[in-house]
């Protein structure tokens, strides 16, 4: 099971590592995008700074998954960006639906390994 944590781990941290540079560095030619998706980029991009801040933490989780360090951090900060990669495919971009597929699959496996770590969230504590 550690190969399978090893190998899932620098996938989704190549992954997140690679479309992250490529988009604050604009590398990459945007396709062209019509209908709901070109919508919802547009007003992702209107913010002003919502884009960059998904895109620094895909890099900071992505070095934190890459590097082995802080993996059990980095798999909670990066969870809201990868439900909203999954829902963003299952309702407006259908074509891109086994990356989200991976995405959420692959972080559930990364907490699912870590799950000790998680263990003191879990506690209830009763102050008097």
């Amino acid at each position: 099971m550690k190969i399978a944590y090893i190998i899932v781990r620098v996938l989704l941290g190549a992954l997140f590592l690679f479309s992250s540079i490529a988009v604050l560095f604009n590398l990459v030619q945007e396709p062209e995008m019509t209908g709901n998706i070109k919508i919802f980029n547009d007003g992702l991009k209107a913010s002003g700074y919502l884009m960059t801040l998904i895109k620094i933490t895909e890099l900071v989780c992505a070095i934190a998954f890459l590097t082995g360090r802080f993996v059990p951090l980095a798999s909670v900060i990066i969870a809201p960006v990868v439900i909203n990669i999954f829902m963003v495919h299952i309702m407006i971009a259908p074509e891109g639906i086994p990356v989200g597929i991976f995405v959420v699959v692959a972080n559930a496996f990364l907490g699912y390994y870590n799950r000790s770590a998680y263990a003191a969230l879990f506690v209830p504590v009763h102050k008097v």
